[in-house]
């Protein structure tokens, strides 16, 4: 197939790319800088631009939408055109797509979504994907993405075969958005424990992430219409994860504790500053995540591997052992 690859510049991105790219099939990828990969043709522009959107999905018969705002705070309106209104742009560039497949089967599209999508705020202990909602939905990143989802979704058809893939806590080496932040708030001696850190939470190593998604491109046209969460499927305490990240970097693993009711009520409190006046990098603490820190998430594995015929390949001891290994170099 002629797949597009959007958001490839980032670190799942890219290794989607790169998986797609190593089964075979031509890629393209559509971000606003060049995602630099060796073999791959870079077509640049936004997803907020109908036109260069146009141009980049032309001529494929399968598209995997990852790019996306992610924040954990920022302007509403911003939220809203990247992930609602880039996802609407890519949907109609891809129905005309679906209209004359090359290989004589549906189009393909493979949504990219996020757990906190169907997140309330609750613990969530051996669910499988529930439906977004983003009435429920906590802050502007998990409601944009939630009311993107079900747009997704709505456009699945016999023509064009949609599947949304939440990967959850995407990790590995050289990513800026969870491990790096965790390594430089544990530097600073910012990262406290809510609660016991006892909350099981499951996570994804990058590389099985990658694979997921691929799996779900070449399955769409039979799963086509589902959402599915994809995790290593190895829950362990927040307060473990955390320190096996910090001790692959080098760096002292939290230990002050704060209650969880505390740091809930700190994070409404420092949203509501960051609407007001915003800082250079994202706030201390919110509310969604001291609730990712302080309640379990953890989910049943066994429909999507089933479905999508899959297996995680990395152990999450072998990612620290890797992500270690990175430090390293």
């Amino acid at each position: 197939m002629r797949v597009l690859v959007t958001g490839a510049s980032g670190l799942l991105g890219g290794a989607v790319a790169r998986a797609i790219a190593g089964a075979g099939h031509e890629v393209r990828t559509f971000q606003r800088r060049p995602a630099g990969i060796p073999g791959i043709a870079d077509s640049l522009g936004s997803v907020t631009d109908p036109a260069a959107v146009a141009d980049a999905v032309r001529g494929m018969d399968a598209v995997v939408h990852l790019a996306a705002k992610v924040s954990l705070a920022g302007d509403p309106a911003e939220f809203e055109r990247v992930n609602v209104g880039g996802t609407r742009n890519m949907l109609a560039a891809a129905s005309g797509m679906a209209s004359a497949p090359a290989s004589g089967e549906p189009a393909r599209f493979v949504h990219v979504s996020s757990p906190s999508v169907a997140h309330s705020g609750a613990s969530i202990m051996g669910d499988e994907a529930l439906p977004a909602d983003p009435g429920a939905a906590r802050g502007d990143y998990a409601r944009t993405k939630a009311a993107a989802e079900l747009l997704a979704l709505a456009a699945d058809s016999p023509r064009l075969s949609v599947v949304a893939i939440r990967p959850h806590l995407v990790w590995g080496p050289g990513d800026t958005q969870l491990v790096q932040r965790i390594v430089d708030r544990a530097r600073s001696g910012r990262l406290p424990l809510l609660g016991h850190g006892a909350a099981l939470i499951d996570t994804i190593y990058v590389d099985n992430a990658a694979s997921a998604i691929a799996a779900a491109l070449g399955h769409a046209p039979r799963v086509h219409g589902r959402s599915y969460v994809v995790t290593n499927g190895e829950p362990r305490p927040v307060a473990e994860m955390l320190a096996g990240i910090c001790r692959a970097a080098g760096v002292t693993r939290p230990s002050v504790r704060i209650p969880a009711s505390v740091a809930r009520t700190a994070g409404s409190l420092v949203e509501a500053l960051w609407r007001v006046r915003p800082g250079q990098d994202e706030p201390p603490m919110t509310r969604f995540l001291a609730e990712q820190l302080s309640t379990s998430h953890w989910f049943d594995q066994r429909a999507v591997r089933a479905d999508l015929r899959w297996q995680p390949s990395v152990s999450i001891d072998e990612g620290l052992r890797r992500l270690a290994e990175s430090y390293e170099r």
